[in-house]
């Protein structure tokens, strides 16, 4: 009977991570470049048995990754909006360090540097902040990320991957920080940029709301069983008690 309320606690706590993660995801649903997070779970077999000599089965607390798939893109128009198509991140440089984020939402300040909406700067391939000419014209972007300027190429937008499996960490709005180090995406036919256009969040809403529905079930039918099985151990003791 112990065994099965430890079962069962291991499962609730499985079940309140994908709680949180869901929640974390419905609020980020209209966030720009935002990806959601996923949670997989894995079975733990408990190095002893019980006393009926069954090995005892658990549920991992769960390990977080990320949805890889693209989010829709959005046309706004804006010269200064900027989207990423296929797997890479534009890349800023804050107080914390080099950040990834698919959250092409940059601004132009006084002095000609490309920054985020947070004020963070852009950085091109090699890691630089990009600096335009204010006075150069409206910029011009290829989908290979090349900016122009007056017909005259002064910069380009850095596109970045790494090995988010590895280990990550969410940093404000949509971006991350990753424990693999980032590289400059190079040579690649599938990635690139477009200009004038916003990607979405990639949270599906209705998926969301019917995991939520799945996960506040399996967590009363949890809670069920645990009252159950509490309800049977304490007739057992009493059933012993009484019998001396």
């Amino acid at each position: 009977m112990q065994s099965g309320l430890y079962v069962s606690l291991s499962s609730q706590m499985a079940l309140e991570k994908r709680l949180n993660t869901i929640a974390d995801n419905m609020a980020n649903v209209n966030t720009t470049g935002f990806r959601a997070t996923e949670v997989k779970f894995d079975e733990m077999v408990a190095a002893t048995k019980n006393k009926l000599n069954t090995k005892v089965a658990f549920v991992s607390q769960g390990n977080d990754y990320l949805n890889e798939s693209n989010g829709e893109l959005q046309h706004t128009g804006n010269m200064l909006d900027f989207a990423v198509k296929g797997d890479a991140w534009f890349a800023l440089d804050t107080p914390a360090g080099r950040v990834l984020t698919r959250d092409g939402r940059f601004t132009l300040k006084d002095t000609g540097e490309l920054v985020s909406i947070r004020g963070y700067p852009v950085l091109d391939a090699g890691g630089a902040p990009i600096q335009l000419n204010t006075k150069g014209g409206e910029p011009a972007v290829g989908t290979d990320g090349i900016i122009y300027q007056d017909k005259r190429q002064v910069a380009s937008l850095g596109l970045f991957e790494a090995d988010i499996s590895k280990g990550y960490l969410r940093y404000e709005n949509s971006g991350i920080m990753t424990t693999d180090q980032p590289r400059a995406v190079v040579d690649r036919f599938n990635v690139g940029v477009e200009q004038g256009y916003l990607e979405n969040s990639n949270v599906n809403a209705m998926r969301e709301i019917t995991q939520l529905i799945e996960v506040n079930r399996a967590f009363e039918s949890v809670s069920s069983l645990m009252r159950d099985s509490e309800d049977s151990f304490k007739e057992a003791v009493q059933t012993l008690g009484g019998s001396r």
